[in-house]
C-alpha cells in the first residue's frame, strides 16, 4: 500500500445557478511533506463542518485504482488526483479490503478508518452531472474518511502500513451497501455493523436506530421472541 498524492485546498466561494456556494472540494496535489493535524491537513479546509472535516472526517482517502474506471465510464481524461475531493490518493486500499477501524501508519502519522464518504451536491456541481452522487454511491467506489490518532507528516511516495484492525470485521464496501439497502435484506450485516466500536459516532447512531426499528417489528408467526 502506498500514498501516491497529497491534495489540499482552502474553501472558496463559487457562483452556481442556485446562488453562491462555498466549498473546499477543489483539492490540488502538493509537493513535499504535509502536516496532518487532528482535524485537517495543514493548508486544507472544509466549508461545511457538519458533513466534512472535524475529528471523525479529518482526512479523506480515495483509491487511485478508481481513476481509470471513472475516466472510461465518463469519457473524460481531465480527472487528476484530488479530483474527488480526497486529501490522500492511495494505492492498494480498495473499499472491499479496508475495514472500519483499520489503523495505518502513513509517514509519521497514525490514521484510523472511521466511515465511508457520502457524496453531496457539491460533487455533482464539480462533475457537471446532477445525478453523479447517485452514480458515485451505486459504484461502491466511495473512498473513506480517517481520524487522526497521532499527528505527523505525510508525502507522496510514503509506504502505508496497517497496524491494527477492529475485532468485528466490517469493510467500507459492506457499510456502503448496508446504508444504500433495505436493512431487512441483510440483517446479519446490520447486526455486525452494530458491534463495530470504531465506527464514527454519527454512523453508529444511525445503525443503532435501524437495529432498534428492526428488533421492534413483530416477526412472522412461530418466530421465537
Amino acid at each position: 500500500m502506498h500514498l501516491l498524492s497529497v491534495s489540499v485546498s482552502k474553501p472558496k466561494t463559487l457562483m452556481t445557478p442556485e446562488g453562491p456556494m462555498r466549498t473546499g472540494i477543489y483539492k490540488a496535489p502538493v509537493t513535499g511533506r504535509v502536516r496532518v493535524l487532528k482535524r485537517h491537513l495543514e493548508g486544507d479546509g472544509q466549508a461545511d463542518l457538519r458533513v466534512h472535516g472535524g475529528v471523525e472526517m479529518a482526512v479523506y482517502a480515495y483509491p487511485a485504482e478508481h481513476y481509470p474506471q471513472w475516466r472510461r465510464e465518463l469519457g473524460r481524461e481531465d480527472l487528476p488526483y484530488g479530483w474527488f475531493g480526497e486529501n490522500l490518493t492511495v494505492q492498494g486500499m480498495l473499499e472491499e479490503e479496508i475495514r472500519i477501524g483499520d489503523a495505518f501508519r502513513v509517514g509519521s502519522a497514525l490514521l484510523q478508518v472511521s466511515q465511508p464518504r457520502l457524496p453531496c451536491h457539491k460533487l455533482a456541481f464539480k462533475m457537471g452531472l446532477p445525478d453523479f452522487p447517485r452514480r458515485f454511491m451505486a459504484s461502491g467506489r466511495s473512498g473513506f474518511y480517517l481520524r487522526v490518532l497521532e499527528e505527523g507528516d505525510v508525502g507522496a511516495g510514503d509506504a502505508i502500513e496497517r497496524l491494527e484492525r477492529d475485532p468485528v470485521p466490517l469493510s467500507v464496501r459492506e457499510l456502503v451497501e448496508l446504508i444504500a439497502s433495505d436493512e431487512d435484506r441483510i440483517p446479519e450485516l446490520l447486526e455486525r455493523a452494530g458491534r463495530v466500536a470504531s465506527l464514527a459516532p454519527g454512523w453508529r447512531r444511525k445503525i443503532q436506530e435501524r437495529l432498534a426499528r428492526r428488533r421492534a417489528r413483530p416477526g412472522p408467526p412461530g418466530t421465537p421472541p
